[in-house]
């Protein structure tokens, strides 16, 4: 029999994974059904989408290390090479979240100044990959089982993300 950790962590890693999965496909019949949005032709689309989906392949990936460590070891401490991974990519995040205000710049004023809806999609991708980025580095923003509901009801306060208490761990976030 699975333990409950275990099928939490597979839970987490396969829905990270069909986001990215779920989000290519609704973008693409968003392109094919609209195409007037012009959102395939925007800079500031394609950076926004792919930093969201570069945040949940190393969301996937980081649940899927814990699960593995936990079935093969026992233990659901992360893996320090996926912690050091991590703590990289998490640099590479901060560079495409200040990179993606100048995609936005470049489609406003040189490119496609006339698609001002497929602009708001990309930056609602923007914003939601911002608290997507949050969620995993910093503050736990999503609470989806009792546990979880009960403290934030009982310290009124947000989790520090497990990506961070990793870093925290390893003497990492300084």
């Amino acid at each position: 029999m699975r333990s409950r950790l275990e099928k939490r962590f597979t839970f987490l890693y396969t829905g990270e994974a069909a986001a990215m999965v779920v989000f290519i496909f609704v973008s693409f019949l968003w392109h094919l059904s609209f195409p007037g949005l012009g959102l395939f032709y925007l800079f500031s689309f394609w950076v926004s989408f792919l930093l969201l989906l570069f945040l949940l392949m190393q969301g996937s990936y980081y649940w899927y290390s814990k699960r593995r460590r936990l079935k093969k070891e026992g233990t659901s401490i992360t893996p320090d090479r996926v912690v050091q991974y991590l703590w990289r990519m998490k640099r590479w995040n901060v560079i495409w979240i200040w990179i993606a205000p100048l995609s936005f710049f470049i489609d406003v004023y040189i490119w496609y100044p006339s698609l001002p809806l497929g602009m708001a999609i990309a930056l609602f991708i923007y914003i939601f990959s911002i608290l997507e980025y949050i969620n995993y580095f910093h503050l736990q923003l999503s609470y989806d089982n009792v546990s979880d509901i009960k403290y934030l009801a009982k310290t009124r306060r947000l989790k520090q993300a497990c990506i961070s208490k990793d870093f925290v761990r390893k003497r990492l976030n300084r």
